[in-house]
C-alpha cells in the first residue's frame, strides 16, 4: 500500500526541519508517543536505529526505525533551491514500512511538506488490516502532520487536550 500526504506550513523551511529533527519535540506533535530512544548511532542521524514504543488505545506498538535519508546532513544555512530529504525505514510485528518526507520552499515564509508512505504486511492478521482499513494508515499520516502544523505554528502540543 502506498500514499502520500501534504501540507503547508507557515513558516520558513529551515525552521520547519529543525523542529521535525529535534527529538525534544517528537511527544508534542506525534499522537500516541510513548517512547523514541535511539538504539544505535544519534538521533536522526543518517543510519541511526531507534526504539519506537507508541500507544493506540489499549493497543502498544513497537518498532524500529532507521534512519536511511537525511540531507542535508546540517539543518543550518540550507541553499535556497534545496530540498530536504528526511527518509526512514520502520520495522514492526507483521508490518514494514518506508516514509520519505521532503521539504521544498513554497515561498520565504511557507513550507511545503510531502510525505510518501508505503507499507507491506505479513502474517493474517496485519495483511486483513491492511485491506480492510488502508484509508486509516492514511488518515492517520494526515492527523501527524496537521498536529505538527499546529505545534510549529501555534505552540500546541497534542499531549493537552486529546480530539
Amino acid at each position: 500500500m502506498k500514499y502520500t500526504n501534504s501540507i503547508e506550513i507557515a513558516l520558513p523551511r529551515e525552521r520547519v526541519a529543525q523542529l521535525l529533527a529535534d527529538p525534544a519535540h517528537l511527544p508534542k506533535w506525534l499522537r500516541g508517543m510513548v517512547l523514541h530512544e535511539p538504539v544505535s548511532g544519534i538521533h536522526g542521524q543518517l543510519g541511526t536505529k531507534s526504539r519506537v514504543v507508541m500507544q493506540s488505545g489499549q493497543r502498544t506498538i513497537e518498532c524500529t526505525e532507521t534512519i536511511t535519508r537525511r540531507d542535508p546532513a546540517d539543518l543550518h544555512g540550507i541553499p535556497k533551491e534545496s530540498v530536504v530529504h528526511f527518509d526512514r525505514e520502520i520495522v514492526g510485528a507483521g508490518m514494514w514500512s518506508v516514509v520519505r518526507d521532503r521539504l521544498t520552499e513554497a515561498s520565504p515564509e511557507t513550507t511545503l511538506w510531502e510525505s510518501e508512505s508505503e507499507y507491506r504486511f505479513s502474517g493474517l492478521l496485519m495483511r486483513l488490516v491492511g485491506l480492510l482499513m488502508p484509508g486509516a494508515f492514511h488518515k492517520q499520516s494526515q492527523q501527524h502532520m496537521q498536529d505538527f502544523k499546529a505545534f510549529a505554528e501555534q505552540g500546541k502540543d497534542v499531549r493537552e487536550g486529546r480530539n
